[in-house]
């Protein structure tokens, strides 16, 4: 009889071959952390005669759309109108749904999908958008000599989480500081607040809104001053109008509180001024806005001429509950102050031609005017669209602090 360590050992080889004579081998294991693979899907695919492919891999879905208020194609007929229907998908038998659109002029574009109805962002593109209740999937389409990456020296953007003592809660903002600034350790910088308008967030001037890049172009070709440019959320609460300041006042009773304006000037400026190296006088601090922020940055600018010496107010005027009788008495002090009016370099407005706003941009200009103030308006073609706002910003930043 054979040892008992041989035996072992034969009646172990024996079991194991029984079990693997009965099994079949195993499949070969994915890579570590990885399931079964489908297709491989790329989206967005810009081409080079900028038309945009869209795919998504969608094998159970019965209807795909894509979704997006800025791409021409997809426009519907403003406020309150349906959206468009946008361009039809066709879904391949691997389940991988396609679209083609454009050409599309260069800049950047937010977009979701519809499926089944249910809106998504684009599981296979990791650029994305944020606005005050959402996120956006983000395709950029070169070709801008303004707005692209290219290779200039570059800034830096920050997300900056801070507490509000206005508001007794942490907030965020995000600051561009220019290019060098970290290298130049004592040199100062002026600084440009620029407000963003309603449904979006902090972080939309700097995604869709490409100001990082515009700006390091700009200052790379020398047609602007480096500068600090910090970009506040102007929403206080997720509802659409929180903070924004344009509420009616419940008759008889005292105009509602304009919480973002306390933010701004309780917490947002001081903090700006102590982290950062910056020159804090009035010549060296501009203020804009789209929007709502336009319409911000004309409740912060006129209550507090002395800090400010340019103005933007793009796609905007005075907004909200009152209307301009209202406002106008608000600001009356600063309004007629001949002394502030010396230090004011630049009112500047411009809103497209096919936007709603227009004829509420024209006439606060006259308001201004008719105090004294020399305020410049600009109709542009478009509409209240990201496209004229990343060109708004083109256009008024390089006369800043010259």
């Amino acid at each position: 009889m054979p040892p008992r360590k041989t035996r072992l050992a034969i009646a172990a080889l024996t079991f194991s071959s029984a079990l693997f004579a009965q099994a079949p081998a195993p499949a070969p294991a994915p890579a570590a952390g990885r399931g079964p693979q489908g297709p491989v899907v790329t989206s967005p695919e810009v081409l080079p005669d900028h038309r945009v492919t869209f795919r998504i891999l969608a094998p159970n879905a019965t209807t795909v759309a894509l979704r997006g208020g800025d791409i021409p194609q997809l426009m519907g007929g403003g406020r309150g109108a349906p959206p468009n229907p946008g361009p039809t998908f066709t879904k391949a038998e691997n389940g991988v749904w396609e679209t083609t659109i454009g050409p599309i002029d260069p800049g950047a574009y937010r977009y979701t999908f519809a499926v089944n109805g249910v809106a998504v962002i684009d599981p296979r593109n990791p650029a994305i958008s944020e606005s005050n209740t959402n996120v956006w999937s983000l395709v950029v389409v070169p070709g801008s000599d303004t707005m692209d990456t290219k290779d200039v020296p570059h800034g830096a953007v920050a997300a900056v989480t801070y507490h509000s003592s206005a508001l007794g809660k942490f907030r965020r903002m995000h600051v561009y500081t220019p290019p060098g600034y970290e290298a130049n350790g004592s040199q100062k910088y002026p600084v440009f607040y620029l407000l963003h308008g309603a449904g979006d967030c902090d972080e939309a001037w700097t995604s869709v809104g490409r100001a990082g890049f515009i700006l390091d172009n700009l200052i790379a070709d020398k047609k602007a001053k480096p500068m600090i440019v910090v970009m506040p959320a102007g929403h206080t609460s997720a509802q659409m109008g929180g903070g924004g300041g344009r509420g009616a006042a419940a008759a008889g009773g005292p105009p509602p509180r304009d919480e973002f304006t306390e933010d701004f000037v309780t917490d947002i400026m001081p903090y700006v001024e102590k982290n950062y190296r910056t020159v804090n006088d009035r010549a060296h601090r501009a203020i804009a806005g789209l929007s709502m922020g336009g319409s911000q940055t004309m409740n912060i600018a006129f209550l507090h001429l002395d800090k400010f010496s340019q103005i933007g107010v793009f796609s905007s005027g005075i907004l909200g509950g009152g209307g301009s009788d209202v406002w106008e008495k608000a600001h009356t002090a600063d309004l007629d102050n001949a002394a502030l009016k010396k230090g004011l370099k630049r009112v500047w407005f411009s809103t497209g031609v096919n936007d709603s706003l227009i004829t509420n941009s024209k006439s606060t200009v006259e308001l201004l005017n008719k105090h004294g103030f020399q305020a410049t308006f600009k109709e542009s073609p478009g509409a209240h669209t990201w496209i004229n706002w990343r060109n708004y910003l083109t256009e008024f930043a390089p006369g800043l602090f010259q």
